[in-house]
């Protein structure tokens, strides 16, 4: 009997070996393709290994996985408690994983091919009317270096729709003031130029001249928006300077770190913007991606039709 546990075990064992040595292949190669972040690797490799061990009780390795396996697995986990969106994610990790097997030659079926993906409801962005944009801007206090950084950091957010990652890691370099762009790198190393309005460029300037180095001192960072330490900044720190000068400026509207760039993309179709030059500027690889703002100008549409139409 403990000969025959021992040799599950083993069995266990290799199969799991062999499933984390063809998702770091996989990882590897997606990486080389698309450039993609840290945090989106980490989450395929999660969500595969975790079906990796699973199959491990088998004593299977993923690339032997078929559609029952896989039916088995989201069954269970929807069995304990798991959300339409999380088995989704998952199922979309495992059909680009055995997409990709199936192009290296180790297996000549796709087991997820013929899964339907749960059905979910897209979430609309939480966003912020304008006047609601204009108080958070007003918020900091320009008089002290770090309250002008920060009014300079809302305002560029507003006026380009960064993501957060793209603001606080933005340099000096990548802004032309005379061309009046920014030059971004974003997912995928995909290069976009976004023009900059000319309130960005002289809340920009001014924080350049002045405020920048009252904060910095002696010290020396290519990074455009430091902190007291001389340090980039981290998302976490600009979370709560958002959440702050929301609540100072009376915005009880539950927000993301992306509310800015949720509300540049709204605003911007709300006045006539086309699609795909708000897709271009977003740094969207998908339009579907950016078609969801569509759907919120249209219901703020409709709240101004029933608020203003005598007949609302």
């Amino acid at each position: 009997m403990e000969t025959m546990a021992s040799s599950d075990s083993t069995k266990n064992s290799a199969s799991v070996e062999r499933s984390e040595q063809l998702v770091d292949r996989f990882l590897d190669a997606i990486w080389m393709e698309r450039g993609l972040s840290q945090n989106t690797l980490g989450a395929y490799r999660a969500d595969l290994m975790t079906l990796g061990r699973s199959l491990s009780e088998q004593n299977k390795s993923i690339d032997e996985a078929d559609k029952a396996d896989l039916l088995a697995f989201i069954a269970k986990r929807v069995e304990s408690g798991a959300k339409p969106r999380s088995t989704a994610r998952q199922l979309s990790s495992f059909r680009r994983f055995f997409r990709y097997i199936m192009r290296e030659g180790l297996r000549d079926t796709d087991p997820t091919a013929d899964i339907e993906m749960p059905r979910i409801g897209r979430s609309l962005p939480k966003t912020l009317t304008e006047d609601e944009v204009d108080a958070l801007l007003n918020a900091p206090n320009t008089d002290e270096p770090l309250g002008h950084r920060d009014r300079a950091m809302l305002e560029l957010l507003y006026a380009t729709g960064l993501r957060v990652s793209e603001l606080i890691n933005l340099k000096q370099s990548q802004i032309n003031f005379n061309q009046g762009v920014l030059r971004i790198v974003g997912k995928g190393d995909r290069e976009r130029l976004i023009p900059l309005t000319d309130d960005a460029q002289r809340w920009l300037r001014d924080f350049i001249d002045g405020p920048r180095m009252e904060i910095l001192l002696e010290r020396q960072t290519d990074y455009l928006f430091p902190t007291r330490r001389g340090d980039r900044m981290t998302r976490q720190a600009f979370w709560h300077i958002i959440k702050r000068y929301a609540e100072k400026a009376g915005i009880r509207k539950k927000l993301s770190p992306h509310s800015l760039r949720h509300a540049f993309a709204t605003h911007l179709l709300n006045r006539g913007a086309d699609l795909r030059v708000v897709q271009l500027l977003l740094g969207h690889s998908d339009l579907s991606t950016t078609q969801i703002y569509t759907h919120v100008a249209r219901e703020r549409l409709k709240d101004l039709h029933s608020e203003h139409h005598p007949r609302g």
